[in-house]
């Protein structure tokens, strides 16, 4: 007998409310800090911020899709919803940690399940010296920007700046540059997951960077530190007919 317990969360699109509404009346709404797996309607920028909410919480996320792409979510259907997260495949997400100090030595730490990237902040081209576990790999880098994406967020800005897809249990993580001027023939990097990464801002004041976070921005940063976040872990649940794996093997094959 399927007696896991359901709590059902929205994004504030009427679509998405709506949904959320008639699955509870179908299906019942357990208390969210009682229930073992959430159902988040709503699309990929929604699932992230649940997954951000309930990290190391040992709950469950099954998204169901109410909003555009959604590569992290499984289709829509009020149909057999319990059976469906109990045949569900799991994923173990690893977020990265980010460190960035700012101009004025403020420091901000975030986690990012997607990326850490880097942008330039005015008209003109960010400078950036990389290094990884304490040595030099790029003096310079001058470019629109920089992100270190995690297995999970490869599919997302990583792929559309040009980035590898990585399996979602390889244990690497994916360094790529936006729009790199020099070196021009750079293309990033491949990186293992047990490694640090610094990003170093170069002639910060004349040519302000801002990091991101997921959803955490810190304007004019001055270096920003990256790890993967050992002692932090969500849950992600997909229907076995269409497992996180198919979905990378697909995306490689896309033209």
């Amino acid at each position: 007998m399927i007696t896991d317990s359901i709590a059902f969360l929205s994004s504030d699109t009427p679509e998405a409310s709506e949904s959320a509404a008639r699955l509870a009346a179908l299906y019942g709404q357990d208390p969210i800090e009682e229930a073992q797996t959430i159902v988040a309607l709503g699309g990929d920028g929604f699932v992230l911020q649940t997954l951000h909410q309930f990290m190391n919480s040992g709950k469950r996320i099954y998204g169901m899709n109410r909003g555009s792409v959604g590569f992290l979510m499984n289709d829509y259907r009020e149909d057999g919803l319990r059976e469906r997260i109990a045949a569900a495949e799991p994923e173990t997400i690893r977020p990265l940690r980010m460190r960035a100090e700012d101009m004025n030595g403020e420091v901000v730490e975030a986690f990012a399940i997607n990326e850490v990237s880097l942008f330039r902040q005015s008209y003109q081209a960010a400078k950036i010296a990389i290094h990884v576990d304490g040595k030099e790999r790029l003096a310079e880098l001058v470019c629109d920007g920089v992100m270190l994406a995690t297995p999970a967020g490869s599919t997302a800005y990583n792929l559309s700046a040009q980035g590898p897809i990585i399996p979602i249990d390889a244990p690497l993580l994916a360094l790529t540059p936006v729009s790199p001027f020099r070196p021009r023939r750079w293309r990033g990097a491949l990186l293992p997951n047990q490694v640090s990464v610094t990003f170093s801002i170069l002639e910060a004041g004349k040519r302000p960077v801002n990091a991101v976070a997921d959803h955490t921005e810190v304007k004019s940063v001055r270096s920003v530190r990256i790890e993967e976040a050992r002692d932090a872990t969500a849950t992600l649940l997909f229907d076995a007919s269409h497992s996180w794996d198919e979905r990378i093997l697909a995306e490689q094959f896309r033209y």
